[in-house]
Order: C-alpha cells, then sequence, then structure tokens
C-alpha cells in the first residue's frame, strides 16, 4: 500500500518529506531482500536484461507511487544511466537497484535511492542498504546522516595517505572514457595510498562522506548514481567539482568528491 498522500494545500517540510522518502527506500529495499540469494544463471545479453528489469520492476511497484504520492507533481527519471541537466521544477531520481548487476551475481555492494532534484539542484535524498539495514540521508543545508548519527568527511591531508576509489558510469562506455579511466586510476596508484575499483558509484560515495575513504572520481556519469552522493558529501563537510576542480553540475563530463585536505591533489593527479 502506498502513504496517505500529502495534501497540497498543507505546506509540507523537506524534512517531512525526506522521513517518508526514507519509508519508501525500505520497502523497496525489503523487497529486493527477498530476491537475493544465488547467483541468477544468464547465457545471453537478453537474459542478463531481463533479470535485470525484473529486479527494477519490483523496486518500482513500490517506490513509483509512493513518491509520486508524496509529490505528485514531481517528473520521474526512468532511465537510471541518463545524464545532464533536468527541466525546469522537481524531480525523481531513482536508482530502483543501484548495483543491480551485483544483486544478480550473490554480491552484497546494491542499495535503493531516491532523490528529489528542484530546479536542478537535490535538496533530499535516501539511500538504504538492504542487506545491513543502514539508511543514509541528507537534505540540504540539514547534514547527512546515517540512521540518525552525523557523517563527517575525512580529515586526511596527504593523498599519499589516503585511500581513493573510482567505478565505471555504464558497461557500453565510449572509448575514450575507458581510456581516460584507465590512465587515470594509473595515475593515482603513483599518487595515493590505495586505490578501489568497483560499482555501484553511490557506495563509495557514501564512504566518502563517512569518512572511509578520502575522494573518488568518475568519468562521464549518469544522474541517478552521482546526485545522491554529491548531496551526501557536501553536507558531510566534503568538496565536489570535477576532475579539473571546476564546479560539477550534471552535464560535467566528470565527477570528483573529495575529503578538503585531498580534494587539489586529487585534482592535480587527475588533471595530469
Amino acid at each position: 500500500m502506498s502513504e496517505t498522500p500529502l495534501s497540497p494545500a498543507v505546506p509540507v517540510s523537506d524534512a517531512d518529506l525526506l522521513a517518508r522518502t526514507v519509508t519508501a527506500v525500505r520497502a523497496a529495499g525489503s523487497a529486493l531482500r527477498e530476491r537475493f540469494g544465488d547467483v541468477v544463471p544468464h547465457r545471453t545479453r537478453e537474459e542478463l536484461m531481463r533479470a535485470l528489469a525484473a529486479n527494477d520492476d519490483t523496486a518500482l511497484d513500490i517506490l513509483r507511487p509512493r513518491l509520486t504520492d508524496l509529490r505528485p507533481d514531481a517528473g520521474w527519471v526512468e532511465d537510471e544511466l541518463d545524464g545532464g541537466a533536468l527541466p525546469a521544477g522537481e524531480w525523481w531520481v531513482v536508482d530502483p537497484a543501484e548495483g543491480n548487476v551485483n544483486h544478480l551475481h550473490a554480491l552484497p555492494e546494491w542499495a535503493v535511492t531516491a532523490t528529489l532534484v528542484r530546479e536542478n539542484q537535490p535538496v533530499l535524498t535516501a539511500v538504504h542498504l538492504p542487506l545491513t539495514g543502514e539508511t543514509y540521508t541528507a537534505l540540504a543545508g540539514a547534514g547527512a546522516h546515517v540512521d540518525g548519527r552525523p557523517l563527517h568527511v575525512s580529515g586526511t591531508a596527504d593523498l599519499g595517505l589516503g585511500i581513493v576509489a573510482t567505478s565505471q558510469a555504464r558497461p557500453d562506455e565510449d572509448e575514450k572514457v575507458v581510456q581516460r579511466v584507465g590512465s587515470s586510476i594509473t595515475a593515482m596508484l603513483f599518487d595515493a595510498l590505495v586505490v578501489r575499483t568497483s560499482v555501484p558509484a553511490s557506495l563509495h560515495l557514501l564512504n566518502v562522506a563517512a569518512g572511509r575513504i578520502d575522494a573518488f572520481w568518475q568519468f562521464a556519469g549518469a544522474r541517478a548514481d552521482l546526485l545522491p552522493g554529491a548531496l551526501l558529501v557536501t553536507e558531510a563537510g566534503g568538496r565536489i567539482s570535477d576532475a579539473e576542480g571546476r564546479p560539477w553540475t550534471p552535464r560535467s563530463e566528470s565527477f570528483l568528491a573529495a575529503a578538503p585536505g585531498v580534494h587539489a591533489g586529487a585534482v592535480a593527479t587527475l588533471s595530469r
């Protein structure tokens, strides 16, 4: 069942919207957790795509009616791989199974995310990890939290002492982007203490916000895998930019989230 719709005549705070969004992503996560277990076999690309779609549909059947009840006039981003700016107004940017391929391979790194974007700025986000039960949240101007506990980025001031991470935006990436990813990993292997490479992006960004990882970067990118983490890291005291240090927007061709003490060093490394 969906939640009781909010009356358009009664002003609703973003904090209340976030609380209700948390309820929605937790419900969707519970449904996906019930589907998690053995590796799902697939012999062809078509079989893989059907399995991915089945997971998405399971979560969306819960998320879409609940979030639409919360903001009936908000737009809805259908494709989690889409990038670029959104039209004016409010939009729900949702990844119903962030790390869907991991889920199908019985790997634990997956989540459910929902972000409300207003005039191309994320104003609230909820990221739920069904296997641990944790829910990471951020509200613009009010900080980032995990299950109510405040999040803070790391105080590391030397990239050479830092753990950094990267991810790929999509499986069939442009060759130039793939080459840039490879060269950036090589550069970071020289300059950082440890380099982690895996998907999905949102889980790396949770770790940046929590101070466990010092920086995360990605070339290309999709709104659904970067917007939640961008808000979480910003509200946890981190810095967001593109790989050259310029202000990041959904139109940017690269993304960097880092603790303030290592941001400049990460930009220098990625710009080589």
